[in-house]
């Protein structure tokens, strides 16, 4: 059974809610209706660049080899983090749909491993319940379900513990989980939740910090940019690194409430504190219609422009391990 903290902070008739002073998109009928029209119809997978993607078999030779502290992009907003001798896993989304039943968007580059190449690692992270982030059959498939310890936002334990896994803990935003020589701090994020048309905001979405002699990481599962942010990186912050999304956004009327631009992105990992930002949630799968390479283009321009420094906003390839 999953450990469960008490204290609810955000929630209003059973519904988790944004913190005060997120954004609001004002969406009409007809911008959704466009949207779902272009998302089932003009979708095409693009071409990928060479520079975009690690060969699987190199992909394994950087993990054989790879240091302590480093991460490996696995593609969309799954890492494996290599930090205080540590391994730490987030949000695995490894098969080919972000769906059920074989629908849902397709990916349009696979994963950079397997499931059955994952190393077994020590904490895994999941930062909200959507398909293209809480994948059922990786979490399935996952062969160290008794010895990995599961970290996820308020009313996603059941979910693990009913697939086998013995050491999950529920947390709330501010809540702290900690072993020696690690801390998982479950923090604030701009976003939703659901799985189907009865269950939105039922369960919480979060961003965590992790820290350990190594240094400090914040990873922010999916989010769009807001006030809270300040707080933090007051709160919890400063941070070594700040891996944080840059994809999909487009249309902004519906995108600004669940999303950040690349330019967004930016201003969250100074908001928060952030040496550096490792640029996710792009090049991975068609969630929306902009171009999915415009992403790090504008990532790195945004660095420039707001004085972060443009060797401070990091784009890896797929399968790529990066030294930290």
């Amino acid at each position: 059974m999953a450990e469960t903290n008490a204290k609810i902070s955000n929630r209003v008739n059973g519904r988790f809610q944004n913190p005060p002073g997120s954004p609001k998109g004002g969406a009409t009928f007809g911008d959704f209706a466009r949207f779902l029209y272009q998302q089932t119809f003009q979708t095409k997978a693009p071409i990928v660049p060479d520079w975009h993607v690690v060969d699987r078999g190199e992909t394994e030779a950087q993990l054989s080899s790879a240091s302590n502290p480093s991460v490996t992009w696995l593609g969309h907003a799954s890492f494996l983090i290599r930090t205080g001798g540590k391994i730490l896993l987030t949000d695995p989304f490894l098969q080919e749909r972000a769906g059920k039943m074989g629908m849902g968007p397709k990916r349009f580059v696979p994963a950079a491993l397997g499931v059955e190449q994952l190393p077994k690692v020590d904490i895994l992270l999941m930062s909200h319940n959507h398909y293209d982030h809480l994948d059922e059959k990786t979490i399935d498939a996952y062969p160290y379900k008794e010895e990995t310890q599961v970290i996820v936002p308020l009313g996603l334990g059941s979910f693990f513990t009913r697939r086998g896994y013995k050491k999950v803990v529920e947390q709330d935003w501010w809540d702290e989980w900690m072993m020696p020589g690690l801390s998982i701090k479950t923090l604030p994020a701009v976003h939703f939740s659901g799985r189907g048309l009865f269950d939105r905001k039922k369960t919480l979405w979060a961003s965590f910090a992790i820290e350990t002699p190594d240094g400090k990481i914040w990873f922010s599962g999916d989010t769009a940019a807001g006030k809270i942010f300040k707080d933090v990186g007051e709160k919890a912050g400063p941070f070594d690194y700040a891996i944080v999304g840059i994809g999909a956004y487009e249309p902004p009327s519906i995108m600004v409430e669940v999303h950040a631009t690349p330019e967004e992105a930016i201003s969250i990992a100074r908001a928060v504190g952030a040496k550096k930002a490792i640029g996710m949630h792009w090049g991975t799968i068609m969630l929306t219609p902009e171009d999915p390479f415009e992403a790090p283009v504008r990532f790195r321009q945004a660095a420039i422009d707001q004085g972060f420094g443009e060797e401070n906003a990091l784009i890896l390839k797929i399968g790529e391990t990066r030294s930290l």
